[in-house]
């Protein structure tokens, strides 16, 4: 497993868009992450994984400036994310978030061009371009057709890919993606993650995207960075870091690994839940 010692940056030979310092946050009687650091350089596309509770929902809202570190700082670009201002970090950082808030009955066009917030002028008024943004949006994620159907009337799938085209129209170089395929079938979680690839390459942004499914992550991510009780246990290529030694220490499962037969990738094959002796000796090891 590409363990990473305190303070060692994975990132090389791209400039660091987001950096994390010591990071640490917790509420009373919980600490969440324990000095994180972490580099994610301009292009990557970085999956985060680790088992419920690990820290990594609260990473992304450190990072794109929603919360306040204990200890430590988030910069982006160079700049501490927890003291820019709402709009501006809206303008560096696109969140989509795990779940949907409830939306009136708006149009697939009117909430994707909710994107735009952190543009608009005084009173909210949307400013010149904006519409095109937004067609570009719905055009990139393939719903255009869909610009005038209530959102209400979406599948999950759909209404997801809908979601996925208001965080590309705040048109912010970075995009966080919280558990994208959450609640999708199996044909809407591919289309889903594919998309998110083929736009990383047609916008040339940096993306960071929390996954459950290490399957997902090995497949379609070029690096990986598992959590474990709010610190980082590995971090690197997939091919590094899917190992049947992470499998059991981080995610709690006995399995195996194998490479796909056509792109060579890593594969899990998980057998059984390790019993909470099993885990506790893990820790041990680990700590």
């Amino acid at each position: 497993m590409a363990e990473v010692p305190e303070g060692r940056s994975r990132t090389q030979g791209t400039p660091d868009v987001v950096r994390a310092e010591r990071l640490s946050f917790g509420y009373p009687g919980r600490e969440v992450l324990r000095g994180i650091d972490l580099s994610i350089g301009a292009g990557e596309l970085v999956a985060l994984i680790g088992l419920n509770g690990c820290g990594k929902s609260t990473f992304l809202r450190l990072a794109a400036g929603l919360l306040t570190p204990s200890d430590g700082r988030v910069l982006l670009d160079g700049d501490e994310a927890a003291r820019l201002p709402r709009r501006a970090a809206a303008r560096r950082v696109a969140l989509l978030h795990q779940s949907a808030p409830a939306v009136p009955a708006l149009t697939v066009r009117q909430l994707v061009r909710q994107g735009r917030y952190a543009t608009r002028g005084p009173l909210g008024m949307l400013r010149d371009g904006d519409d095109e943004v937004t067609a570009r949006a719905l055009a990139d994620v393939g719903v255009t057709g869909w610009a005038d159907r209530p959102v209400d009337a979406l599948s999950g799938g759909e209404r997801q890919r809908v979601r996925l085209a208001m965080a590309l129209a705040q048109d912010a170089p970075v995009l966080f993606l919280d558990e994208p395929t959450t609640y999708l079938d199996l044909r809407h979680q591919l289309e889903v993650l594919q998309t998110v690839v083929r736009l990383r390459a047609e916008r040339r942004l940096t993306v960071v995207m929390v996954l459950h499914d290490l399957n997902h992550a090995a497949r379609f991510a070029d690096r990986i960075v598992a959590l474990r009780e709010g610190r980082i246990a590995a971090d690197g290529p997939p091919g590094e870091v899917v190992t049947e030694r992470l499998l059991a220490e981080v995610l709690g499962v006995q399995g195996r690994v194998g490479l796909d037969s056509e792109g060579g990738w890593p594969v899990c094959y998980p057998d059984h839940p390790l019993d909470p002796l099993q885990l506790l000796r893990n820790e041990n090891h680990i700590h």
